[in-house]
């Protein structure tokens, strides 16, 4: 069961909730920039990043689950989400150049459907990230805040997950590293929490976010091939016949067609050449 869009609303207005939004927008800076010109697209629960590309994306999109309640998000430009079923997106294929999902696949009832159809909106060679709750942080056992519901994940289960289902990932990162209690005393010094988080306990970050480029064929077992790293010559096969018959003359050919046979000329008479006979 997804959490309704009030709880998301009032958990994103508080004093944590701001400052979780603003660790989680300085990552995805320093993956996509200001996305100038192009497409972008939120899945899930998008509105705390999507502010961050609205003045200067081509546009800048949210999709809602019909399951969560209405939401809103007015923009300069107008209301910038929609509710949309969660397997089928009310856009054509290719048409966003960056997909991003927040609180998405943490609830979804089919996480590989919810992602296929992100690959279908995302153009060639397009960008993703998916925002998920950190299996191993401390946000993943607070079930009274939104990272606390639903399936968690860690970095190694999404990089897999990206990487079976026609994406290439190219970067992953933790944040929110500070503990999930709403005291002045944390909220105020978040960016400190965040920096000594990085450098003593890199991944127990509360949100694992992971980058990835769609492709447009599958790599086997969803990684990249292995390189060739010898060559080997192949050999024929070598006949293979009982000792007793070897020395004999007039032996006829073996009937086993898993023995290749090979014509020999002589210069009276033609024989089978079978790895023995007269000499």
């Amino acid at each position: 069961m997804r959490q309704p869009a009030a709880t998301l609303e009032d958990f994103y207005k508080s004093r944590l909730g701001q400052s979780a939004a603003r660790l989680m927008s300085d990552r995805m800076r320093a993956l996509w920039g200001t996305c100038e010109g192009q497409r972008v697209l939120g899945i899930g629960y998008p509105s705390p990043l999507l502010p961050i590309w609205t003045e200067t994306a081509a546009s800048c999109i949210g999709a809602v689950p019909e399951e969560i309640g209405p939401v809103r998000l007015s923009t300069e430009r107008g209301q910038a989400l929609c509710l949309t079923p969660e397997h089928r997106l009310p856009f054509p294929e290719g048409l966003f150049d960056r997909v991003f999902l927040l609180h998405a696949l943490e609830e979804a009832d089919s996480p590989r459907q919810l992602l296929r159809e992100a690959w279908r909106v995302l153009a060639p060679e397009g960008r993703i990230v998916d925002a998920v709750t950190n299996r191993r942080s401390m946000w993943s056992l607070v079930d009274t805040k939104p990272f606390g519901h639903g399936r968690p994940w860690t970095r190694r289960q999404m990089v897999r997950f990206l990487n079976d289902s026609l994406f290439q990932v190219t970067a992953s990162t933790t944040a929110v590293h500070m503990p999930p209690l709403n005291w002045r005393l944390i909220t105020s010094a978040s960016k400190s929490w965040e920096r000594a988080g990085e450098l003593m306990m890199p991944g127990l970050g509360g949100v694992v976010l992971v980058e990835a480029v769609k492709r447009l064929y599958s790599k086997p077992s969803g990684s990249a091939a292995a390189p060739v790293t010898k060559a080997v010559k192949a050999s024929r096969p070598k006949p293979v016949m009982p000792r007793k018959l070897a020395g004999r003359a007039g032996v006829e050919p073996s009937k086993n067609p898993s023995i290749d046979l090979t014509s020999q000329v002589d210069t009276n008479t033609n024989r089978a050449a079978t790895g023995g006979g007269q000499r």
